[in-house]
């Protein structure tokens, strides 16, 4: 990953700062997860709250707000809700059981 330069940098914490606000956030913006968006999905545009749905873009979780909807973040850095059963685990468990022999 590519250092970023100070405009970047700024422009990242304007895009959080207006995301506190329009989400009534409050405390530190952390990721809790990646998901996908289901692949077989139909794509849809963002309005108001909601994020626009792009198959197999993935997708950091920031909050699980419900049982319906999760509020997350995409690769653009804009927020918004998606709805929980458009979206899939990323396979990332790690496998205790496998023994390495040497």
């Amino acid at each position: 990953m590519k250092p970023m330069t100070l405009k970047e940098c700024k422009k990242e914490e304007k895009a959080d700062r207006e995301f506190q606000k329009k989400f009534k956030f409050e405390g530190t913006i952390n990721v809790l997860t990646q998901m996908m968006v289901d692949p077989a999905v139909t794509e849809k545009r963002g309005g108001g709250k909601n994020l626009p749905l792009r198959r197999g873009e993935i997708l950091d979780v920031i909050q699980f707000t419900n049982q319906e909807q999760i509020l997350c973040r995409n690769s653009q850095r804009r927020y918004g809700y998606v709805p929980r059963a458009v979206m899939l685990h990323l396979d990332t468990d790690i496998y205790d059981d496998v023994e390495i022999y040497g």
